[in-house]
């Protein structure tokens, strides 16, 4: 049969019924400047081997700017050449100095070793003795000195620099003595609690580089969010400069919305997505054209990879279509990024872990799995396919949840909108106090010092108290036998991952990743239906105390799913706010996490074919929360009806929160309950996920009305007759529950 172009398959996607909405994004041609005079000659000779005899307008500021010794952001799309932004300034300056050394900060180990490679054809080509090394988890020991004495450019992620680099900073002199530039690149990536952590180790880097006498330049890149220069700001606490007249050329992009049809009127039920990506990635796959698909989670990406490998084994072979997520070990994601760019993988199917930049070529096909949560990492996926001149498609492949009816259906709410703010709150007390310890233990502390815009006397004193530090005269010295970074991660709001052991070959016992305390709760308990590379794993045994969970391969027709019952406690209330049906309140509680049942789901139908308990102990976590409490409510309405009510505004507000204030779904979290045991009265919970809380909450407060007006709009614009999954969740005969929300969210 013959193979059809991408030409040819858009063609056909035109006339499909399920598509919503076409926006094309028109074809821009390349803006260049000269390559500035006071650029080295090798440097100049290298970017001409490579092709380069103009550079893009955004990389010629991005140069002016940084030789001015001005700190910069540059914030341009996806593949736009943003690496070159930051790789001519540091070059120039080891060109001119051979003592000159930077700092590259990746968010992920991927990103890092995939810039080093690019870096590296560039000294190449120059034919100079620049040194630049990879400094990460996998850097082995015999490499390690070499990189501390020699490297003039070490690539980082913040966690090794949190944990590996900054404690050691006296086998790093060389490094800090010298240290001229600071990359901070995939800043968007630096947002919710990973920011706030990450802003606290840039306090402490700086502290160092002033010890040993260094003021370096941050240069900083980004995706496009609304706030870059701000957010580069309170990263780094320096003043910068905004770099943002994109001049890299584009190709024609399609942007199409995909709403499965509707297999159940009554109850406004649309045919999976997951089924409808399936069936469209094969058509592109078949006609050997390269695609990227999108899921949310990992577990989903897992279920659509073993369901494509199985269309698609005879005509292309399995080994064609590969897995990419967090939790796999690094070579193999290597080899994935490899098999990518050379085009011997036609397809991957990935969780964000692949938004960022990585190089993996040319891609013509983006597929996403329902909308990825907010505008900027739709726009990211999206950049992903058609990197340079050619024409590409991207499908959005809406899911029933309330969000994702939300913007096909209102296609103008995406197109026409910034991309959201990105926050921090480096100043959370549990954050912070992590991080003075790490302080302390780097250098000793001297009474008045600054460390961020809050005065600390107060936490060096509790410090002192507890016995952690010890005060000499005006000094404070570490007094502890623990080594404090090791027990704080910068990423989760669980201190410790559990590590997945893989027990199928006696002969050959192996680990084949790892998770999170919180994800483990409902992903990696006894019996649970763990997936990896699209291989099924049941997990025999799930050793709490220690840490780890012991799988084996099986075959089965099912996945598993687990529920959480979560019990609040408010401790203590700062804000309030009257409205003429409730009060809005915000403050301190406890929250109480423990999983009960799992599900086992057939996986082709999707239905419960068995179930079993859950045997883990609580969870506790103290945070921030907002939450409203109804005043009056109709005497009529029943306590079930009620109850449906509460739980019908949770569902949507759980979708609507997450895109509102910009941050990863799990970030926050949403639970009504009919009697609230402080008031005994009936309130819906907004709690930030994280012990102490990152200021999620708060914004919920501050902006409740536009959040209420978005819930109201998303369930009004709803088709269905009375309540469906697209909104509020649930429908009840006779209740009219959907009336009852719209009218319940107008009185609040």
């Amino acid at each position: 049969m013959k193979k059809k172009s991408l030409a040819e398959l858009i063609q056909d996607l035109r006339t499909n019924a399920n598509v919503v909405n076409w926006h094309e994004i028109e074809p821009q041609d390349a803006r260049t400047k000269p390559i500035p005079e006071s650029v080295d000659a090798r440097i100049r000779e290298a970017l001409i081997k490579r092709g380069i005899t103009d550079i893009y307008t955004h990389q010629h500021s991005a140069y002016q700017a940084v030789q001015k010794g001005e700190n910069i952001v540059a914030v341009t799309p996806t593949a736009s050449g943003k690496t070159l932004c930051y790789n001519l300034p540091v070059l120039q300056a080891i060109a001119q100095d051979e003592t000159s050394r930077a700092l590259y900060l990746f968010p992920t180990k991927a990103l890092a070793q995939d810039q080093k490679s690019e870096l590296n054809e560039i000294i190449k080509e120059m034919g100079t003795e620049i040194k630049s090394y990879t400094y990460d988890g996998d850097t082995s020991p015999a490499i390690r000195q070499l990189v501390r004495k020699a490297g003039h450019i070490v690539i980082t992620n913040p966690d090794m620099l949190h944990s590996g680099i900054l404690p050691h900073h006296t086998k790093w002199v060389s490094l800090f003595e010298n240290l001229k530039y600071i990359v901070i690149d995939e800043l968007h990536t630096y947002r919710g609690v990973f920011g706030s952590h990450v802003a606290n180790v840039i306090r402490r880097l700086k502290r160092i580089c002033r010890f040993y006498g260094s003021n370096p330049i941050f240069i900083c890149t980004s995706a496009t969010i609304a706030n870059p220069k701000d957010l580069a700001e309170q990263l780094t606490g320096e003043p910068m400069r905004l770099i943002d007249d994109n001049g890299a050329p584009r190709g024609r992009k399609h942007f199409v919305f995909y709403n499965p049809p509707v297999v159940n009127e009554p109850l406004n039920i649309r045919k999976s997505a997951t089924v409808e990506v399936n069936s469209l990635a094969k058509d592109f796959l078949k006609n050997n054209i390269q695609t990227i698909i999108f899921a949310r989670s990992r577990v989903r990406v897992e279920l659509i990879l073993s369901h494509i490998q199985e269309l698609v084994k005879h005509e292309l072979g399995t080994k064609s279509i590969r897995g990419y997520r967090g939790g796999y070990l690094p070579q193999q994601r290597r080899e994935i990024e490899r098999g990518l760019r050379e085009g011997e993988i036609l397809g991957v199917v990935s969780t964000n872990a692949l938004e960022l930049g990585v190089d993996i070529g040319q891609l013509q096909v983006c597929v996403m799995t329902g909308y990825p949560g907010s505008v900027a990492s739709t726009w990211q996926q999206a950049g992903r396919a058609g990197r340079r001149h050619g024409e590409a498609l991207i499908l959005m492949v809406a899911g029933s949840t309330p969000i994702d009816q939300y913007i096909v259906q209102n296609p103008e709410y995406f197109f026409d909108r910034t991309p959201e703010a990105a926050r921090i709150n480096p100043e959370n007390l549990i954050i912070l106090v992590d991080h003075l310890k790490c302080a302390v233990y780097e250098l000793p502390f001297r009474e008045m010092e600054a460390f961020g815009p809050l005065d600390v006397t107060d936490i060096m004193d509790y410090l002192t108290e507890e016995r952690v530090v010890h005060k000499n005269a005006d000094t404070f010295y570490w007094a502890n036998q623990s080594f404090p970074a090791s027990n704080i991660s910068l990423r989760s709001a669980s201190q410790d991952n559990v590590v997945i052991v893989d027990q199928s070959n006696v002969a050959n016992v192996k680990i084949i990743g790892e998770m999170d305390k919180f994800s483990a709760m409902t992903l990696l308990h006894d019996e649970a239906i763990y997936l990896h590379e699209g291989v099924q794993y049941q997990v025999e045994k799930l050793d709490w105390d220690h840490n780890k969970a012991y799988v084996r391969e099986v075959d089965v027709e099912y996945y598993t799913d687990a529920n959480l019952a979560v019990q609040l406690k408010v401790l203590e209330i700062d804000k309030t706010r009257e409205r003429e049906k409730g009060t809005l309140q915000f403050g301190d509680v406890t929250v109480t996490a423990m999983p009960t049942i799992y599900k086992k789901i057939k996986l082709s139908s999707f239905e419960n074919i068995g179930s079993g308990p859950i045997h883990i102990p609580e969870i506790e976590l103290h945070t921030s929360a907002a939450w409203i409490e109804l005043k009056q409510v109709d005497p009529d309405i029943g306590t079930k009806t009620l109850e449906n009510l509460l739980l019908g505004i949770a569902n949507v507000m759980k979708h609507i929160v997450p895109v509102m204030v910009m941050c990863d779904r799990n970030d926050i979290h949403v639970v009504s309950q009919i009697k609230a045991a402080h008031t005994q009265l009936p309130t819906i919970f907004i709690y930030d996920h994280y012990p102490g809380g990152i200021g999620l909450a708060d914004e919920v407060f501050r902006r409740f009305d536009e959040m209420r007006a978005a819930a109201k709009n998303l369930i009004q614009k709803c088709p269905c007759k009375d309540g469906c999954p697209s909104c509020i969740g649930t429908e009840m005969e006779g209740s009219h529950l959907k009336a009852r929300s719209i009218e319940l969210l107008d009185r609040l």
